[in-house]
């Protein structure tokens, strides 16, 4: 029962809108749902490496460490502005020569290095996750194991939601026009959301 609780909040976590989530969608309309489904492995495999550290003991540490926290948020600043500012010179460029903007860089890495700069994300597997921890039930390394693989597969889930959202708009076959239009979207969105990292308290 406890793990059907924790995969119902670990689904409404995933699904919360963040820079991983929008890159999913917006990988759908430029690049299709299947190879769009597939970076999501980048994602997975960055949230996979802070489950490791966190059942080998190191969540605590790095939750109570300002300075990682603090490294993390910069870098993860960082590679939002550099994303988002790549995305909207992409569309600029295609808007000057007519054609549809080029695609910026692989969607496998480009979940992958949100993923593992998002001092939030470390916070769900150091904070969240270990709340759903109960020495009575076992060891708790094994518990922290357990559940990180629920919260993936909820991840994945979440996703693959967020993809099929991609599709479907990917599906309407809009214009090159509203394709750009949808490119800057997705690049003042990611600076945005770099704003509101680089002013939080994480």
């Amino acid at each position: 029962m406890w793990l059907v609780v924790f995969f119902g909040a670990a689904v409404l976590v995933a699904l919360t809108p963040g820079a991983n989530n929008l890159l999913g969608m917006h990988h759908a309309v430029r690049h299709g749902p299947a190879r769009a489904a597939t970076a999501l492995l980048g994602r997975l495999a960055a949230f996979s490496l802070m489950v490791a550290a966190v059942v080998a003991g190191l969540g605590p540490l790095l939750a109570a460490s300002q300075v990682a926290l603090t490294v993390i948020k910069w870098l993860g600043v960082a590679y939002l502005v550099y994303l988002g500012v790549r995305i909207l010179l992409s569309a600029r460029t295609a808007a000057d020569s007519g054609d549809e903007a080029p695609p910026a860089g692989s969607p496998l890495r480009k979940e992958f290095m949100v993923a593992i700069t998002n001092p939030k994300a470390l916070l769900i597997f150091t904070a969240f996750v270990p709340q759903f921890v109960d020495p009575d039930r076992g060891p708790v390394a094994a518990q922290l194991a357990l559940l990180g693989a629920v919260y993936l597969v909820a991840e994945a889930l979440a996703g693959t939601g967020y993809v099929v959202v991609g599709a479907v708009i990917r599906a309407v076959r809009l214009s090159g026009r509203a394709r750009r239009g949808l490119d800057r979207g997705t690049g003042v969105l990611l600076l945005g959301m770099a704003g509101l990292l680089a002013t939080s308290r994480t």
